[in-house]
C-alpha cells in the first residue's frame, strides 16, 4: 500500500489489490460451487440436502466471520497512520476471538441442528443428508475462523496475492476429495452430499495451516511476530474488534440469512423446486463474488487513505469501485439471461429441474445490479469504520422489506415460489439506495473535518 496521486495510479493500485481478492473469493466459493454441482450429479435428494445444510450454515458462518473482518479496517488504518507496533496485538486477539466463537458455534449447533431439521417439511433422505453434511463440516469450523483472521491481516497489508495463492493451492485438493468421497472412489464408500462436507472440512484445515506458516515465516508478515511470543488476553482489544465487527457481522448475517430463510420457506415445495432454487442461488452467489471482492478491496484502500487523513483520495476510490462493480454486473446479467439454460444444465440433468432453474435465473439477473451497488458501498463504509447505521439499514431492507414482500407474494398471489425472489430484489434494492445515501453523507462529513478543508 502506498499513496497515489493520479487516477491511473489509483486504478493500478486498486486493481493490484482487487484481482487477487477476486480470485481468492472465487476459489473459496468454488468449494461450495463444486459441492453443489457434484452433489447434484449424485442425486437430486443429495443436492436438496446440501442446499438445506448450506442454508443453515452459511448465514452463521458469514455473520460470525464478518465480525472478524474488523481486523482489516483496524490494521489498514494502523498502517496508514504509521502505527504498525499495534498490529500484532490486533491479529493475535482476533485469533483468540475466532477460536472462542467457533467453539460456541459447535456447542450451539450440536444442540439445535437436530430439532430444526426435524420440524422442517422435507423428505427423510434430504433431512439425513443435511444433518450429516453439517456434522462433517463442523470439523473444520475452528481452522476456518482462524484462517479468516489471518487472511484479514494479510489483505490489510496489501498482500492480497498471498491469500490468492493459498486458495489456488487448496482448491484442486477440495475437488479431488469431493470426487473421492461423494462418488466412492479408491475403495471408499460413496457418501453423496455428506462427502462434500468432509472434503470441505479437510480443505479448511489445510488453508489454515498454510496461512499460519506464511505469517510465521515469510516477510513482511514475520516482522510483526504474531506467533513468536505469548500474548495474554487483551479485553480492550476484544472490545475494539467487537464494536466494529459485530455491526459488520450482523449486517452480513441479515443479508445472507434472508437467502437462507427463503430456502427454508421453500422447503414446503417439492424437492425439484428446492434443487432448482439452490442451483440458481448458487450461481447467483458465484457472480456475487465480484461485488463482494470489490467491497473487500474498497475497505482496504479507503481504510488506508482515511487512516492517513486523505479523505479526497478515499472518496475517489469509493466511486471507482462502485462504477466497476455496476459495469461488470450489467455485463454478467446480460450473459446470464441469454445462457440461462446452459447454466442450469451445469448443475443438474433432470429436465424439470433445469427448466425451473432457468426461470429462477431470470430473477437473479435483476438483483445482480442492486448487489453491485450495495456490496461495494458497504465496503466503503467499513473502511471509514462506519458500521452501526449500516447494520440498521441492512436489517430493515432485508427483513422488514424483502422477506415480508416475498412471503406475501409467494402465499397470496399467483407468483408462488417466484414471489420470494421478487422479495429478494425489493430488499436488495432498498439496501442499495439507503446505503448509498449514507456513504454520501459520511463522505461529506469526513471532507469537512479533514485538515485544510
Amino acid at each position: 500500500m502506498e499513496q497515489t496521486f493520479t487516477m491511473k495510479q489509483k486504478l493500478k493500485q486498486f486493481s493490484f489489490i482487487l484481482i487477487p481478492i477476486l480470485v481468492t473469493q472465487l476459489g473459496l466459493f468454488a468449494m461450495n460451487f463444486f459441492d453443489t454441482i457434484m452433489s447434484g450429479q449424485y442425486s437430486t435428494a443429495d443436492l436438496a440436502g446440501v442446499a438445506i445444510g448450506s442454508s443453515l450454515w452459511m448465514p452463521v458462518f458469514t455473520g460470525l466471520s464478518g465480525i472478524l473482518l474488523a481486523v482489516t479496517p483496524i490494521v489498514a488504518q494502523l498502517v496508514g497512520a504509521k502505527e504498525e507496533k499495534y498490529v500484532r496485538n490486533t491479529v493475535i486477539q482476533g485469533v483468540y476471538l475466532a477460536v472462542i466463537m467457533a467453539v460456541i458455534i459447535l456447542i450451539i449447533g450440536f444442540i439445535v441442528v437436530g430439532p430444526i431439521l426435524s420440524i422442517m417439511n422435507i423428505e427423510p433422505e434430504v433431512r439425513r443428508v443435511a444433518g450429516l453434511y453439517l456434522a462433517a463440516l463442523s470439523v473444520g469450523i475452528i481452522p476456518l475462523f482462524i484462517y479468516n483472521v489471518l487472511r484479514s491481516f494479510i489483505d490489510a497489508l496489501g498482500f492480497t496475492r498471498v491469500t490468492m495463492y493459498v486458495t489456488l493451492m487448496s482448491l484442486p485438493i477440495n475437488v479431488v476429495f469431493n470426487y473421492i468421497l461423494i462418488f466412492g472412489k479408491l475403495g471408499l464408500p460413496a457418501l453423496g452430499g455428506v462427502g462434500a462436507g468432509v472434503a470441505s472440512a479437510i480443505t479448511y484445515w489445510l488453508i489454515c495451516l498454510i496461512s499460519i506458516l506464511i505469517v510465521h515465516r515469510n516477510r513482511p508478515f514475520s516482522l510483526y511476530q504474531v506467533f513468536r511470543q505469548k500474548a495474554a488476553f487483551d479485553f480492550s482489544k476484544w472490545k475494539e474488534i467487537l464494536l466494529i465487527g459485530i455491526p459488520i457481522g450482523f449486517s452480513i448475517f441479515f443479508e445472507t440469512s434472508i437467502f437462507s430463510a427463503v430456502t427454508l420457506f421453500m422447503s414446503v415445495y417439492s424437492t425439484e423446486v428446492i434443487a432448482a432454487h439452490q442451483a440458481a442461488i448458487n450461481f447467483s452467489s458465484f457472480l456475487y463474488m465480484i461485488p463482494l471482492s470489490i467491497s473487500m478491496a474498497l475497505t482496504i484502500v479507503v481504510g488506508f487513505e482515511a487512516g492517513a487523513g486523505r479523505m479526497h483520495d478515499a472518496r475517489i476510490y469509493s466511486y471507482m469501485g462502485v462504477t466497476i462493480a455496476v459495469l461488470i454486473a450489467a455485463t454478467g446479467g446480460v450473459l446470464t439471461y441469454f445462457f440461462r439454460d446452459a447454466v442450469a444444465g451445469i448443475y443438474v440433468t433432470d429436465r424439470e429441474v433445469i427448466n425451473l432453474t432457468a426461470q429462477f435465473l431470470i430473477f437473479a439477473v435483476l438483483f445482480q445490479l442492486s448487489d453491485a451497488i450495495q456490496a461495494p458501498v458497504q465496503g466503503v463504509l467499513r473502511g471509514y469504520k462506519d458500521v452501526n447505521i449500516t447494520l440498521i439499514m441492512t436489517m430493515i431492507s432485508y427483513w422488514v422489506i424483502g422477506l415480508p414482500v416475498g412471503y406475501l407474494l409467494a402465499n397470496y398471489t399467483n407468483w408462488s415460489y417466484f414471489g420470494y425472489w421478487i422479495g429478494l430484489i425489493a430488499g436488495l434494492t432498498a439496501g442499495a439506495i439507503t446505503l448509498t445515501v449514507r456513504m454520501i453523507l459520511i463522505q461529506r462529513k469526513k471532507m469537512k473535518a479533514a485538515p485544510g478543508a
